[in-house]
């Protein structure tokens, strides 16, 4: 029993060891990834589970063996670590919860309403297949003269795969519960897809939702997007990027929208920080995303980095990514964030999250519940200050204005 704890033990604290330092080696990446994710984000779950380990071998004496004692050490070892973890994902809910301290009960919407679902309704047409999209909304009718604002949510899944019924749920919830409309998007995937396939089937669902406003019961003048991974990158560049040329058919349908959130998106298609994993370029996105080499068609690729379309026209920003992301690396998130806020006439806002892995709000855990929070006072902030220009683009002083009133008055140095 000796030994069988003592692998027990080695298991546990590899898990651990390896959400502190996730591995970027190829032999290891898929592994290493989904280990570190969901140790990070259940770290009370794996601590669990060695507690109740470690009791059933002591009974079985395996804790009166040496190999039982060494097993027993690194056990408390992996403890200290799943401890360390927990309390940084409450670190990350109590700063937020500070941000928000001075909150302006009058702004923020109650989540009050019932929600209903629709699936798979039918926008358009594209590569031989219908696109649809799920539509997360209040229950009851808006009040007479009312217009609901728009959240549109891109799945992520690497431009490959990915599901829309998958991604964006707990932010949705949120914001449906609190009288918007969500609107959870598909996409042709790739290798059947090349880009910008992706984006503009983003910005055709864009352009569907404000046609069909009056059905939907939205504003058609505040629509905002948001998405993770793949779907940060789509979210990206759909709010940078205005250009007919990716609408085929609907030229001059107006696709822009009010703000973006990206989670744990990809700002940089040519690994300029020099960050991604090792074949990213040559093994996957070339031959499987963009079907051309970065130096036959730099201007494509250009175009599919948001770090190169940043512009004095974007709407406002936030920007979310942890700082143990193998999948994203946040440096590119860093230099998306310092290259944006050169330009840009907008507020551009960001929450660099300490210990966290790619896709952390999938679920809900202590640190997403709290972020969630956060970005729903960041969209209602943007909103009030739509509403109280007048319901025209507000200029970046009144959007500043109004996050510091819904965050707090140390929002910008929390999401610096």
């Amino acid at each position: 029993m000796g030994w069988t704890y003592l692998v027990v033990s080695i298991n546990g604290a590899a898990y651990t060891l390896n959400a502190y330092k996730p591995s970027r080696r190829r032999a290891l990446f898929g592994w290493s990834f989904f280990a570190s994710w969901i140790t990070i984000e259940l770290a009370p779950l794996h601590l669990i589970w060695q507690v109740v380990a470690t009791f059933f071998f002591a009974k079985r004496g395996a804790l009166r063996t040496t190999p039982g004692k060494v097993g027993l050490g690194l056990t408390i070892a992996s403890w200290v670590g799943l401890a360390a973890t927990i309390r940084q994902s409450y670190a990350a809910r109590s700063e937020i919860r500070e941000a928000m301290r001075d909150l302006a009960d009058h702004q923020r919407r109650e989540a009050s309403h019932e929600v209903r679902l629709e699936r798979h309704v039918t926008f358009g047409r594209a590569g031989g297949r219908n696109l649809r999209m799920d539509i997360m909304a209040p229950v009851d009718d808006p009040a007479p003269g009312v217009r609901r604002p728009c959240l549109v949510q891109v799945h992520g899944g690497g431009w490959v795969l990915g599901y829309k019924e998958r991604q964006g749920q707990l932010l949705q919830k949120e914001m449906a519960r609190s009288g918007w409309v969500c609107c959870n998007v598909d996409y042709r995937l790739s290798p059947m897809a090349t880009f910008p396939d992706h984006l503009v089937d983003v910005k055709r669902a864009i352009a569907w939702i404000r046609e069909h406003a009056d059905e939907l019961g939205i504003d058609p003048g505040f629509i905002a997007i948001t998405g993770g991974s793949a779907g940060g990158h789509l979210c990206s560049l759909a709010a940078l990027v205005q250009d007919p040329e990716l609408q085929p058919g609907f030229e001059s349908a107006d696709t822009s929208v009010a703000a973006s959130v990206p989670f744990y998106g990809v700002f940089d298609f040519i690994n300029r920080t020099g960050a991604w994993p090792e074949g990213t370029i040559e093994e996957f996105l070339a031959p499987m995303v963009m079907k051309v080499d970065p130096a036959d068609d730099p201007d494509l690729w250009a175009l599919a980095s948001p770090i190169d379309q940043v512009s004095a026209d974007a709407p406002p920003f936030m920007v979310i990514h942890g700082d143990r992301d193998v999948l994203a690396p946040v440096e590119d998130a860093r230099l998306f964030v310092e290259r944006l806020r050169e330009v840009s006439s907008e507020p551009v806002y960001y929450l660099e999250l300490r210990g966290a892995q790619h896709a952390f709000e999938t679920f809900a855990s202590i640190r997403a519940n709290a972020v969630i929070q956060s970005v729903a006072h960041f969209l209602d902030a943007v909103h009030h200050a739509y509403e109280a220009a007048g319901g025209v683009e507000p200029s970046a002083d009144e959007v500043v204005e109004e996050v510091r009133a819904e965050l707090g008055d140390i929002a910008t140095s929390e999401l610096n």
